[in-house]
């Protein structure tokens, strides 16, 4: 099941995606459940925002894919390298990510994202599935200079709009044989299989739990595959991942 988070005609409404059209819910079903208002709204009459606003945090995973790790000039950690980005940093499709005037050099990195669905600490990676409402595409855009010479990555990873998620929160969705793509003006960048990943979805969630008590509606980026790449201004980043959907953004 697809669920968007959605304008429409002034308002702000979740939705079930049907088709070409959003079967509007009474509330976010992460809280709500499914319980439609009987209003279907037309796809192209709604303007689609972030699937879901981290209520405390973004957990990110560095370094997840070997092949990145490699390019980055290092070894693939044995853990979990995690960081966070400020949910001050999503943005939905189509907003533009802004380049800050302290950067010279902005990376897109397209990844996989698991949203959160109910509080979590210290889950056993067997019971994983059980607190995960669903999967989005993220972009964890990377001010590449700043997080060399600053030698950690709360900057680089922090600015505003520094994170696009969506389009749509896929709450059934299967990794086996699922890729991510990224698209830099329509060209390919990069390719991998979700399996590519070192650690899994449910490794992930339970050493992420393991430090921070994880909330309904946080959200943890799975790591990205090799060639990452800067974007200049007018450029257009599309992250893809099969079964989910496309995430498309400007950058200015």
């Amino acid at each position: 099941m697809k669920i968007a988070r959605f304008s429409h005609k002034g308002a702000i409404n979740f939705g079930i995606l049907d088709e070409d059209a959003l079967v509007v819910l009474n509330g976010d079903p992460m809280f709500a459940g499914y319980d439609t208002t009987g209003e279907r709204v037309p796809l192209a009459d709604a303007t689609l925002l972030a699937p879901v606003i981290p209520r405390s945090k973004v957990v990110a995973v560095g370094k997840n894919y070997r092949a990145h790790a490699e390019e980055m000039g290092g070894e693939a950690p044995s853990e979990p390298l995690l960081f966070l980005k400020p949910n001050t940093s999503v943005i939905g499709p189509g907003d533009s990510i802004v380049r800050p005037p302290q950067s010279n050099r902005v990376d897109f990195e397209g990844e996989l994202a698991i949203v959160i669905g109910s509080v979590a600490k210290n889950v056993k990676a067997e019971d994983a599935a059980q607190v995960i409402f669903g999967y989005t595409i993220a972009n964890d855009v990377t001010a590449r200079d700043l997080q060399a010479s600053d030698g950690q990555w709360a900057r680089a990873k922090g600015f505003d709009t520094f994170c696009p998620l969506g389009p749509v929160i896929e709450t059934e969705f299967d990794l086996a044989g699922s890729t991510v793509e990224t698209r830099l003006n329509g060209v390919l960048k990069q390719s991998a299989p979700l399996t590519d990943m070192i650690h899994s979805v449910a490794d992930i969630v339970a050493y992420a739990s393991a430090v921070f008590t994880l909330l309904p509606g946080d959200v943890i980026l799975t790591g990205t595959p090799a060639g990452i790449e800067p974007m200049e201004s007018g450029d257009t980043v599309e992250v893809e991942i099969s079964g989910i959907g496309v995430l498309s953004n400007p950058f200015v």
